[in-house]
């Protein structure tokens, strides 16, 4: 009989990597574990302890501002946490072996919206960077978001009050530029909502 997964778990330091095994979705719901923890190809990453609070402020503006817009619209957006799962092309949600959970998305089709998260990937997301998570937001999560196709991905970097904007073109993501706090962003998901980074980056 296998041993059961918190048997094998092992803890370290930020971020906690749970090595020795390939988890899938379905060993991620029966993880005994409280607090956020994402999937990344197979292994088990707690996510970082409270963000600061500029993180949290920042987070919160940029949601309410693509919240305000969204209201009575088709899409919808959602904050952190909130488990987005992408299982490959045709594979069973339940043998995926990516669960993310960005800080804030925005979904399109409402039909990948289900009880425990999204299955499928997101039509926008936004991700807030912080210290402990600034390799896995421009590399492992770039990846995963780029070849799962959402088709826009900003990563929004608070102390340097910037943010860098990508649109999937060719499966493929293209930069289309960094934007600084005097800018005003367009979005290419929902193309009449501008974010003003005066209002968000708010000292």
């Amino acid at each position: 009989m296998e041993e059961p997964i918190k048997d094998k778990i092992l803890f370290s330091r930020e971020p906690e990597v749970f090595y020795g095994h390939h988890y899938t979705y379905a060993d991620y719901l029966k993880i005994p574990f409280e607090g956020a923890m994402e999937l990344i190809k197979g292994k088990i990453f707690k996510m970082s302890p409270s963000p600061s609070p500029y993180h949290q402020e920042v987070s919160g503006r940029i949601f309410t501002m693509i919240s305000n817009y969204l209201w009575k619209q088709p899409c919808k957006v959602f904050s952190a946490p909130f488990d987005v799962i992408l299982p490959k092309t045709n594979q069973d949600v339940m043998r995926s072996d990516v669960v993310l959970q960005p800080d804030i998305c925005v979904i399109c089709d409402l039909d990948l919206i289900k009880e425990r998260g999204c299955f499928g990937p997101p039509d926008w997301v936004i991700e807030i960077l912080s210290p402990s998570t600034t390799k896995r937001d421009f590399q492992d999560k770039f990846e995963i978001y780029e070849s799962s196709g959402v088709k826009e991905y900003w990563i929004v970097e608070p102390l340097n009050q910037t943010v860098e904007v990508f649109v999937l073109e060719n499966n493929k993501y293209h930069r289309i530029t960094t934007y600084v706090k005097d800018d005003i962003v367009p979005c290419i998901t929902l193309p009449e909502l501008t974010i003003n980074l005066e209002e968000v980056f708010v000292n």
